[in-house]
């Protein structure tokens, strides 16, 4: 089997992977602070449940990132990543001036996915994320074991300012 021929299985990062909570009160204030937000993530604390699915999924799947965080932080994204030990994969970021909802990027990026490859599933914390794929047809697993860290300020910053 040619890793071409592999399903995919793609997975959010913030909330899914890692523990974003440490550095959520800089969306608390205003103006919001972007900067040190981003900069803070490479201290991100893996999510077990979110690593242990990402590491049994990859046994069937070619497994790939997809997060809301902008492309200027791929290099600590992927620095990140394989400091956790997770599978290699590609990774999807959005467009540095790209401030549309989280779930509408997102989706874009599953369908263009979609047509040459088997998504099998869609692994994210962000229930409005999750509606619009499983609307679409993707299997989605929700990544609930992260909510109990995303705020109220996140879960505005992903959809009203397209930032995360």
């Amino acid at each position: 089997m040619t890793s071409n021929s592999r399903p995919l299985a793609v997975f959010d990062l913030d909330g899914t992977l890692s523990d974003a909570g440490h550095r959520q009160y800089l969306l608390e204030r205003r103006p919001r602070d972007w900067d040190a937000f981003f900069a803070a993530a490479p201290q991100d604390p893996p999510l077990p449940e979110g690593v242990r699915l990402c590491l049994e999924t990859a046994v069937e799947c070619e497994v790939l990132y997809l997060t809301g965080r902008p492309e200027r932080c791929r290099a600590d994204t992927l620095d990140w990543i394989a400091a956790q030990g997770l599978p290699e994969g590609r990774l999807f970021m959005r467009r540095n001036d790209d401030r549309r909802p989280a779930r509408r990027t997102k989706l874009d990026i599953l369908r263009r996915l979609g047509r040459d490859r088997e998504v099998r599933v869609l692994v994210d914390d962000d229930e409005l994320v999750c509606d619009d794929a499983e609307r679409a047809g993707f299997r989605v697993v929700r990544a609930r074991w992260g909510a109990r860290s995303t705020s109220e300020a996140m879960k505005d910053a992903q959809e009203r300012e397209g930032r995360t």
